[in-house]
């Protein structure tokens, strides 16, 4: 045992005695790094604080993705666009347009409309002036954002052009052009031009010079978070096509926030709509002479506030023109000092939308046809000046067409109420009393179903009837005198 101990003994005083000798030949300067290697692995940042030579450092994320030949993502200053708004960016940004047009693509949406993966034209949060509009080199496209920048007309700018024109005009300019050396695939073999295009968080000033935006029979266009101006014919102009989508935008042809001194002259029309099955919702059209102009079926407005130019001056917050043919939804909205227009309406929906400011909603007959109208559920606010809060224009002709028109349960305060539901108490001593509805009743002369009720004291059991309709007065009669009080409820709404 204790010669064991003694070998242990002698073995490790060789190792000490052999370490003791290796670090006498170690120079200052290699001490230096084995210290600092030491320290290094001690610390929890060693990897960002060890010397370059000892340590390498860690490949960046990007440096592990396989490089992009082409990206989806085309900055405009790239193609020498003026982000200061000085100098003329039209061939830039149509550079980087024409480049998306042509770069990678998956695929198709709709047939015939070439699937571009989401590729993005970047703004870069510039001011860029063009000279003419901003098209794609042809139609047949979709799923493309243009977005995050602000674009103004110059002073030369055409007068009946668009800011962003998605219409078709470029494919007569390719037609012409037959030396083009356009991908074949991307020629529209779409009845639609463009699909699922997204213009977003843009600034677009026409400079009193056109308009804004065109949307030309193309399916599935988003115009989110925009504001637009400075417009004389239409802010946004959508004809044929569907399922445009306009939200959360802003659009005045002149700045303003209401009590403008030349309201009288403002012009153009903020949203026009030529067009099936469209959408706007959360948008404030602040100046113009008309808000929204619908001539197409299956529209929606919600959330729509127009103070864009007021009746008393002429202007209409909402123009729905398509006599007979309406289909359309207004809820939740505000008119602000200016109303709403609807011809010949059919299937027509208004409801908890506020009027202010003797706003009020004018019935126009066109063929005489009012057909499927609810008017519900809204309020009006005005200033004591006895204007009706809905009225009929009926200088081309009366209304003969009428069925199923409802314009009940809304709240009017310092207006006149209209309805084509209205309820009267007359009381008396005699054996005939007259309800006169001609005060509330919106149709004139048309009364459709009565309900009534005579009440008297006593033990008298008289016999009662209806007796006349005619000019929206209800008669009832009895057989014999007596004290009573009667009940009437009309309703001209419900035909056949």
């Amino acid at each position: 045992m204790e010669v064991t101990m003694a070998r242990k003994a002698l073995i490790w005083s060789m190792i000490l005695g052999l370490a003791s000798l290796l670090v006498n030949h170690v120079d200052g300067d290699q001490l230096q790094k084995m210290q600092a290697l030491k320290d290094s692995l001690a610390r929890h940042d060693s990897i960002s604080l060890a010397p370059s030579s000892l340590i390498s450092p860690s490949p960046s994320p990007t440096s592990l993705l396989p490089s992009l030949k082409n990206p989806l993502v085309y900055h405009v200053t790239s193609y020498g666009a003026d982000p200061t708004g000085k100098a003329d960016s039209t061939e830039a940004l149509l550079g980087a347009i024409a480049d998306a047009f042509h770069g990678p693509s998956e695929g198709f949406l709709i047939e015939g409309i070439t699937n571009l993966g989401g590729a993005q034209i970047n703004l870069d949060g510039g001011n860029y002036l063009i000279s003419r509009p901003l098209r794609l080199p042809a139609a047949g496209v979709g799923n493309l954002m243009i977005h995050g920048g602000t674009i103004r007309a110059s002073d030369d700018f055409p007068t009946d052009g668009y800011l962003i024109d998605l219409s078709s005009a470029s494919d007569k300019k390719i037609e012409a052009n037959k030396d083009s050396s356009m991908n074949a695939n991307k020629l529209s073999a779409s009845s639609y031009n463009y699909e699922y295009i997204t213009l977003k968080d843009l600034l677009l000033d026409s400079n009193y010079r056109g308009g804004g935006i065109a949307v030309i029979n193309s399916l599935r266009t988003s115009i989110d978070n925009c504001y637009l101006t400075h417009f004389t014919t239409n802010g946004i102009l959508v004809q044929s096509g569907h399922e445009t989508y306009i939200r959360n935008s802003f659009l005045g042809q002149h700045i303003t926030a209401g009590g403008d001194h030349g309201e009288r002259k403002f012009s153009g029309t903020a949203i026009n709509l030529i067009g099936n099955d469209n959408s706007v919702t959360d948008v404030v059209i602040f100046s113009a002479s008309i808000g929204v102009m619908v001539s197409g079926q299956a529209n929606l407005l919600s959330g729509v506030h127009c103070y864009n130019k007021a009746t008393g001056f002429g202007g209409t917050g909402i123009y729905l023109r398509l006599p007979g043919l309406t289909q359309t939804r207004i809820v939740n909205s505000y008119l602000d000092y200016t109303g709403i227009v609807a011809e010949d309406p059919v299937q027509l929906h208004i409801s908890n939308t506020f009027f202010l400011g003797d706003a009020y909603i004018v019935l126009k007959s066109i063929n005489g046809v009012a057909n499927g109208v609810n008017i519900v559920d809204n309020m009006f606010s005005g200033s004591n000046n006895g204007v009706e809060i809905v009225q009929l224009d009926q200088s081309k002709g009366p209304f003969k067409k009428i069925d199923q028109v409802i314009v009940d349960r809304n709240n009017v305060k310092g207006m006149n109420i209209k309805a084509t539901v209205a309820r009267l108490s007359v009381q008396g001593n005699g054996s005939s009393w007259t309800a006169d509805f001609n005060k509330i009743l919106l149709f004139p002369n048309l009364i459709r179903h009565v309900q009534y009720s005579l009440n008297t004291l006593g033990n008298i059991f008289p016999n009662h009837a209806l007796r006349n309709v005619t000019k929206n007065r209800v008669v009832i009669e009895a057989n014999e005198a007596l004290p009573a009080n009667v009940f009437v409820t009309v309703d001209q709404g419900n035909g056949s």
